[in-house]
């Protein structure tokens, strides 16, 4: 049990919750700013092959998508490991099973490398990559011909 019972209205409570919504929406921010700029440098790279005409160069597109494909899968595993934190301490809240030293630690849940490989299966990582590299490859077939 907990030290003494801690009030889900408290405002110790409700700041330890806000700031674990922060984190967690910065996760997804930076999930969206990688998204952003793998469009923004591989279509700067492919506007450079194609100027250059040099259609071989176009796969050097894949470069960038591959790391922000890497990159961005960490942030997702980040969230959700900040999001298993969050949940478990709503659940330890809501059974009274939380002491005062648990308010403001704010920790990850769950173990990243697990989480990554858990994360490169997302919906929300796949569509958008392959689509990315499927235009990749159209250009430089379209700037070969």
């Amino acid at each position: 049990m907990s030290e003494r019972n801690l009030d889900p209205d408290s405002s110790a409570v409700q700041t330890h919750l806000q700031i674990m919504q922060d984190v967690i929406r910065r996760m997804a921010e930076n999930s969206r700013s990688c998204k952003v700029w793998c469009v923004t440098l591989v279509s700067a790279t492919l506007v450079l092959v194609t100027q250059t005409g040099h259609p071989q160069n176009a796969l050097l597109a894949l470069v960038p998508a591959a790391l922000f494909f890497i990159l961005d899968t960490y942030y997702l595993a980040l969230e959700r490991s900040f999001r298993n934190a969050f949940d478990s301490f709503v659940n330890r809240l809501h059974k009274d099973d939380l002491a005062i030293t648990d308010l403001f630690d704010i920790k990850r849940s769950g173990a990243i490398p697990k989480l990554f490989f858990q994360c490169l299966l997302s919906f929300s990582i796949w569509p958008f990559y392959l689509m990315v590299g499927a235009m990749v490859i159209l250009a430089r077939a379209t700037i070969a011909s």
